[in-house]
């Protein structure tokens, strides 16, 4: 059965800055989107500027699997979608959070933590897969690198992973925990830190890779129509 899919994105830098805008014309979501080309996935965009951000419960209901970017607009995302995308996540929707939402509230709020994490601008990356027996990692060499992109080094304040799948190394000497695993409730959630809007990260075939990979991991093997209650039951998927 198909993968539902919906990637969001807050889609601020696309339409405010015309060095974004060059490389990602229609805006991250659409450029992530169309690159994923596995006839296993049915996939649609919500943005930041939508009705409830296109992430009404009828439109939750439907996803499989979340994709999250955001970077300027964190706390323009009313806390009540939050809430209602940490539910949905908690009865056995998958989350994979990308780059600057690590900062997002729903990655926060599922992880407990503040994280944060040290950061810079422009520099080469080498990922290093440290796990490649994780199926997030199959079909990827066991290093790939980004000639440009934004330096995310640690502390990066999170709780433990569940499991370490990648690793960044920075030209500068920093290292990353780059790509991580959690389970939250039902949910499976993966963090991945390549993707500042400014390098044409989201173009690179690797990167691409580990997002369908990421997407495949995190569908819902159950999923519960509520968390308590004596109508809880499981949901056809």
């Amino acid at each position: 059965m198909s993968i539902r899919v919906t990637i969001w994105n807050e889609f601020i830098h696309e339409k405010e800055s015309e060095s974004v805008k060059l490389v990602y014309p229609n805006g991250i979501h659409n450029e992530i989107a169309s690159s994923l080309t596995c006839s296993d996935f049915t996939i649609k965009t919500a943005t930041l500027d939508q009705p409830e951000h296109g992430l009404t419960n009828e439109v939750l209901n439907e996803t499989d699997v979340l994709i999250w970017w955001g970077h300027a607009g964190h706390d323009l995302v009313d806390d009540v979608v939050v809430e209602r995308v940490k539910d949905h996540v908690l009865r056995g929707m998958g989350l994979i959070v990308l780059h600057s939402a690590h900062f997002s509230k729903i990655f926060r709020s599922l992880m407990g933590t503040s994280c944060t994490l040290n950061w810079r601008d422009n520099d080469r990356e080498r990922v290093f897969c440290c796990n490649p027996g994780h199926p997030i990692a199959e079909g990827l060499p066991a290093y790939f690198e980004l000639e440009h992109e934004e330096m995310y080094g640690e502390f990066f304040d999170i709780p433990q992973p569940d499991e370490l799948i990648f690793i960044g190394w920075f030209k500068g000497g920093e290292v990353f925990r780059s790509g991580c695993t959690f389970t939250r409730g039902l949910g499976k959630i993966f963090y991945f830190q390549p993707g500042h809007e400014e390098y044409p990260t989201y173009k690179n075939e690797n990167i691409i890779k580990v997002i369908s990979n990421a997407i495949k991991w995190a569908k819902p093997r159950n999923r519960i129509s509520e968390i308590n209650g004596p109508n809880t039951k499981p949901l056809e998927i």
